[in-house]
């Protein structure tokens, strides 16, 4: 980068700002792409530029001269060599308008060098830009868009564009514009074409190249006025007659004043920089109407180009170069089916913003839990969009400055119409994006402070404000719901762990207090456990606060499956049969005693009855799928099985699990409008045109939206998702016929490798009867497991409620006080604002110096919540983002949720079915147990013990 680094400014000061703005023009040239469609009514989109072409080749030749001079050898530029060229000569509009129309002219070659390696050139039939910058570029881009008649060419050029760049800069983008644009063109294969950019050229610095006719080539009748695609004719005839022959050249760089790297719109004179003959072009002469040259014209049509498909030493340069990278891989993947936009209706734009405005007010007097339902749904979609807006938080490194590379290959078709293992390509135009190993976002800036680990000490804070002194129930769940949540994080989320060995964390013990670190192992002062693995370690001042996951991001059932294709294929029945090994309707055992599926870190009881339930229920997908479709084979069977148990674990936790724990009318409403849409109420369906009419029938009948920045679940969405109080410490098995207590058991009796034994002895049925009729703890201080206090894993002893406090804290994620103004929440002011009860204030107060400090979990835990809630209002900020962004994000939940791709049959069972129909398909027993009228969440009716040897009355 060195080398180049004496030509380039770059925009905003600095790679990573200059990158923001180019990725918001992006955006802005999808919309332009979609504007031009709407106009055209065409029936797809089309390339933002040079849509229509008019010549597509594959057996072109580039050859360098004999006599290159020694300056210009460099990489694949060498005397006397040869290369296969693909060739695209195209209008430069982004509408399909006649030959005829003012307009520039395009060539696009692709120089094929060997394996990885291939150069795109491309260029246009003036010898400048009209544009000096990106941002000129795609003022100018909007300001045209669908301009498709003289009055609207007008009006753009003389009104709009002077009103986005300023009347000067307009004049000068119009003057150039025109003069590109009035000469006749009588042949593509008589123009000249400029690159107007720079590119590096190895050691012989910046050139621009241009391509021009061979001074022999012969001349082409008059320019058509009726004929549509009279330049395709012309070549079309030429072609038949000779070779189509030209020159490439080069204009190198004399200095920053007459020949610019960052202004496009300056032209390089050839008396300042002299035109040198570097190579020939040499497309053969051929029929370009066969069948086998219209199949070929179609392959370079689909073909995206990009001037930074080249080698290191061949970068481009420039502002409007580098803006190129990201704006055409942008566009390209929008013209291609892979990227979407979704355009925000203009009443939505402009009524968001007084109705946000007017709901901030509210809320400072209201809250929104106390509004009528149809103005509390309101008032939670406007805190959403603000939420978009200004909560999430990119913390992948991306490329800045854009670094050259080969063209990547497509995607694989299969991964069209499945899941891949790791979550790749579930983003089809970044591919990475939310697979394994993609970094959590941020709903808020990080607070990294190192002073701050271990004050106050987290072993007092679990002991004065966590520890269970007595078990406090949530009356209104069953431990179903428990294990259901732990069930789906770990399809979510997943930090790496080091081990402890290579790095571990040290958390000092109160005075005169000992640990016992591991199973018989020593009393020590410290506590002890394995430290994060921050994906970039500290350096340059740059604090280790960026953490991968270990599964994806998506919703996509990787508990179950696995989140890799080794672990997958081993849970699948012998000889790749499409179901899930099971072995007499439970999980198959591993040799460390452990069940084997997709994930079994912290396993209990509860994950192992989730687990046994879904893999029965993909099993019984692949029977209905092979019966429906015998053609079908067993590996597409496996696929459509997975994709249709994830939606329906998606639909179960939206529209059961969600509304359960936050039990109020408005929140019912508002996850089945996620779901489906809002109700058929005129005042509801009026709330969603107003605020959101994208969303009007539900978002899986809507178009992948990241919102602005890549999807990712986010640090924040992990701490609020600490759910653990929900574990009960003391169990009781009860048989589902007689209501007979079986046994009585602690947590520990039933995790870990005890788990299955215990489940395949009690059975599914008894097991899932004895949890759906008992009460999980609730999310409060003072209720965290005894048993979770002192929990083995992994050959550590750990007190995972300080685990977790250790954790949010060496996250960087902000102390209460500071999440709750991140989430644009009142700060509060005394312990008193927190908590209503006075033992709760009185030990927050002994623990705390001031209320800045309270930890993020306390803060929570310790919040009165709105009625009906099962947690805090602050956490239910978080998950008002991402409930929605993890349906909205994935393209398996939004356009590719179709008969198309899960099949009718899977489509039909995703809608027929939930929670409650899953436990009677592989439980029938159950049906009498069942709640009449709520989700499988609520509590169970209990069967009334029968007593021995008595009759019936």
């Amino acid at each position: 980068m060195d080398e180049v680094a004496q030509y380039e400014r770059y925009a905003g000061g600095s790679p990573e700002a200059e990158r923001l703005v180019f990725e918001r023009l992006a955006r802005e040239l999808l919309r332009v792409q979609l504007k031009v469609k709407k106009r055209s009514g065409a029936a797809s989109i089309d390339r933002a530029f040079h849509a229509k072409a008019v010549l597509g080749v594959e057996n072109a030749r580039l050859r360098f001269r004999d006599d290159l001079p020694e300056a210009l050898r460099a990489g694949f530029a060498r005397p006397g060599a040869e290369y296969p060229v693909t060739v695209r000569l195209s209008n430069a509009s982004g509408a399909r308008q006649p030959d005829f129309a003012p307009d520039l002219r395009g060539a696009a070659l692709r120089v094929e060098v060997g394996p990885g390696e291939t150069h795109d050139l491309l260029m246009t039939s003036f010898p400048v830009s009209h544009a000096r910058d990106a941002v000129e570029f795609v003022a100018f881009a909007k300001a045209m868009a669908g301009a498709d008649s003289r009055l609207r060419k007008g009006y753009a050029l003389f009104v709009k564009l002077p009103l986005a760049v300023g009347w000067s800069t307009a004049a000068r983008m119009r003057r150039n514009v025109v003069a590109g644009t009035r000469r006749t063109v009588r042949s593509l294969a008589l123009e000249t074409y400029w690159s107007r950019g720079a590119i590096l050229w190895g050691d012989g610095g910046p050139v621009r190249y241009q391509l021009r006719p061979a001074v022999d080539a012969p001349a082409a009748p008059d320019a058509s006025r009726t004929d549509p695609d009279y330049l395709r004719r012309e070549l079309s005839q030429r072609l038949r007659q000779a070779d189509v022959v030209f020159e490439l050249c080069v204009q190198r760089y004399v200095d920053a004043q007459r020949t610019p790297v960052e202004n496009g719109a300056v032209e390089w004179r050839e008396d300042v920089a002299p035109v040198l003959p570097v190579a020939t072009l040499t497309i053969p002469h051929q029929d370009i109407h066969t069948a086998e040259a219209r199949a070929c014209a179609s392959r370079v049509d689909l073909l995206a180009f990009n001037p930074w498909h080249t080698a290191e030493g061949f970068r481009p340069l420039g502002n409007l170069n580098r803006a190129r990278k990201v704006a055409y891989e942008a566009s390209s993947a929008h013209r291609l089916g892979r990227r979407f936009l979704t355009v925000e209706p203009r009443r939505n734009t402009v009524l968001g913003v007084p109705l946000r405005a007017v709901f901030r007010t509210v809320n400072r007097f209201v809250p929104w839990d106390r509004l009528p339902t149809p103005l509390g749904l309101l008032n939670l979609m406007a805190f959403r969009q603000t939420l978009r807006r200004n909560n999430l938080i990119d913390t992948e490194a991306h490329e800045a400055p854009p670094e050259p590379g080969s063209v990547e290959a497509p995607p694989e078709e299969e991964l069209l119409v499945r899941r891949s293992y790791d979550g790749t390509y579930n983003d089809l135009s970044a591919p990475r994006m939310g697979a394994v190993g993609a970094t959590f976002g941020r709903t808020m800036p990080p607070v990294y402070n190192p002073n701050g680990f271990d004050t106050p000490n987290p072993v007092t804070v679990s002991r004065e404000l966590l520890r269970r002194e007595v078990f406090i129930p949530a009356t209104s769940l069953n431990i179903l719901a428990a294990a259901w949540i732990q069930f789906q994080v770990h399809d979510w989320v997943k930090h790496k762990r080091l081990p402890v060995a290579t790095r571990s964390v040290e958390v000092p013990l109160p005075p005169g207090d000992t640990w016992q670190n591991t199973p018989g192992g020593p009393r020590e002062k410290v506590m002890r456990f394995g430290e994060d693995e921050a994906v970039r370690p500290s350096d340059g001042g740059q604090p280790p606060i960026v953490f991968a996951s270990d599964v994806s991001h998506w919703w996509d059932g990787s508990e179950v499956y696995g989140s890799d294709q080794a672990m997958a294929m081993s849970l699948r029945e012998p000889d790749g049969g499409a179901g899930l090994r099971l072995e007499e309707g439970h999980l198959p055992h591993g040799a460390n005693g452990m069940p084997l599926t997709g994930f079994t870190d912290n396993w209990w009881l509860g994950l192992s009855s989730m687990h046994t339930l879904f893999a029965r229920e993909h099993n019984a997908l692949c029977e209905a799928l092979r019966r429906e479709y015998p053609q079908m084979n067993e590996d597409r069977i496996y696929h459509t099985a997975r994709l249709i148990v994830s939606a329906l674990i998606a639909k179960i936790h939206t529209v059961e699990w969600t509304p359960a724990i936050l039990a109020t009318k408005t929140l019912d409403i508002g996850m089945r409008t996620n779901w489906q849409g809002p109700p058929k109420s005129w005042l509801d369906q009026l709330g969603v045109w107003l605020l959101e009419a994208n969303g009007r029938q539900g978002i899986p009948k809507t178009l992948p939206h990241h919102h602005g920045a890549p999807y990712s679940l986010t640090e924040e969405f992990v701490t609020v998702y600490r759910m653990h109080p929900l574990i009960p410490d003391d169990y009781e098995l009860v048989d589902h016929r007689f209501g007979r207590r079986i046994d009585t058991l602690d947590f520990t009796a039933l995790q870990g490798a005890s788990a299955e034994p215990l489940i395949r002895k009690t059975g599914l049925v008894n097991t899932l009867y004895s949890l759906g009729i008992a009460h999980p703890g609730a999310i409060t201080l003072h209720n965290f497991p005894r048993a979770l206090q002192a929990f083995q894993r992994d050959g550590e002893v750990i007190d995972l409620s300080v685990v977790d406090l250790v954790r949010t804290r060496r996250r960087g994620v902000p102390r209460y006080n500071d999440f709750r103004a991140g989430l644009h929440k009142p700060r509060i002011r005394r312990f008193e604002d927190l908590s209503s009860d006075p033992e709760t204030v009185a030990r927050l107060r002994d623990v705390y110096r001031s209320v800045d400090d309270i930890d993020t979990v306390v803060g929570l835990f310790a919040e009165n919540p709105p009625a009906g809630f099962g947690f805090s209002d602050t956490a239910f900020r978080v998950f008002i983002l991402m409930a929605s962004r993890r349906l909205q994000s994935d393209r398996f939940l939004t356009v590719d949720f179709r008969p198309e791709v899960y099949t009718p049959l899977g489509m039909d069972w995703i809608e027929r079915n939930g929670m409650t129909s899953v436990i009677l398909r592989h439980c029938p027993e159950l049906a009498g147990v069942l709640p009449r009228g709520a989700s499988a969440f609520a509590p169970w009716r209990p069967v009334q013990p029968v007593p021995n040897g008595s009759g019936h009355g």
